[in-house]
């Protein structure tokens, strides 16, 4: 993920909540990757997924123009809601990745229509189960 000038302050820092942005759009990526396209499903089964809790831990700052990876784990499956692990690593020619913010993102699953905790289809699970190996 690229950054931007609209991604950052007036120091040319990418702005804290940003990382949010971020970590969603590498989520929805993720899934879509797994086979699990978000609008599909929500048409398909009436449900979506909604944030319901955000931790983040800022370690470095990303700047204009930097190149970042960003990543994406479950770390608790439920069978409402998971917790997803991320990252957004800044990678550096011939050392490690420099961990610039880490988050723990607890997503659950909804009815669309009454907003109401439903379990996640059986296929969601599995697309992620075979996504975190």
């Amino acid at each position: 993920m690229r950054i931007y000038w609209e991604d950052t302050d007036a120091g040319g820092i990418v702005f804290y909540a940003n990382y949010l942005k971020f970590f969603e759009r590498a989520r929805t990526e993720w899934l879509r990757h797994l086979g699990v396209e978000q609008q599909a499903l929500r048409e398909q089964t009436g449900g979506m997924f909604v944030v319901s809790d955000t931790q983040l831990r800022y370690h470095r700052p990303a700047r204009l123009d930097n190149l970042l990876w960003v990543t994406a784990r479950v770390t608790e499956p439920g069978k409402a809601s998971l917790t997803i692990e991320q990252r957004a690593l800044l990678p550096q020619t011939g050392a490690e990745p420099a961990l610039l913010c880490e988050g723990s993102i607890r997503i659950g699953w909804v009815n669309a229509t009454t907003l109401r905790p439903e379990r996640i289809p059986a296929r969601v699970l599995e697309a992620l189960a075979a996504g975190n190996q």
